[in-house]
């Protein structure tokens, strides 16, 4: 398992990452964080810290606490002003309830998953999101070239929050 931190020099000005990175959650803040390079500016996104450009890692995500959730993994090339769409043709691999392609994948699930584990197999090329609560595969994209670029976990939080267990 992959120990992945929030970094809140990426998140969206609405997205407070807590103090050890381990949380985000939305907020209408009257106070925003400077704008800053790094920083996504329309959709509400946040990267971890930590990038991988090979292996095999995965990690947890807690959305039982969330309302309108993606989790996956982006490029960190990913541009952060303007809105990007949300597929691995824009350099972007997520689950929100249906696989984020192009169209769309619906999904078939008894249930939504609250928690999720996202693999990824950087030589294989493969992205996989399973549910963590009975053991079952969600939907793993076809095998991709992430052409040497890092790639880094990326959550995309609107209402709720979500969190990171140890």
């Amino acid at each position: 398992m992959a120990r992945v931190t929030l970094d809140a020099s990426t998140a969206h000005p609405r997205l407070l990452v807590s103090g050890d990175g381990l949380s985000a959650r939305w907020e209408f803040s009257l106070q925003p964080p400077a704008a800053g390079p790094q920083r996504f500016q329309t959709d509400p996104c946040v990267l971890a810290h930590q990038s991988f450009a090979s292996g095999r890692r995965w990690w947890l995500v807690d959305l039982s606490q969330g309302q309108f959730c993606a989790v996956g993994v982006s490029r960190e090339s990913l541009p952060r002003r303007g809105s990007v769409g949300f597929c691995p043709e824009e350099g972007i691999w997520c689950f929100q309830t249906r696989a984020l392609t192009r169209p769309p994948t619906l999904l078939s699930l008894p249930r939504v998953p609250r928690r999720i584990r996202v693999s990824l197999d950087y030589e294989w090329g493969e992205v996989g999101f399973f549910d963590v609560d009975n053991q079952t595969p969600i939907f793993t994209f076809p095998p991709a070239s992430f052409r040497g670029e890092r790639l880094r976990p990326w959550f995309w939080l609107e209402l709720g929050s979500l969190s990171l267990p140890c």
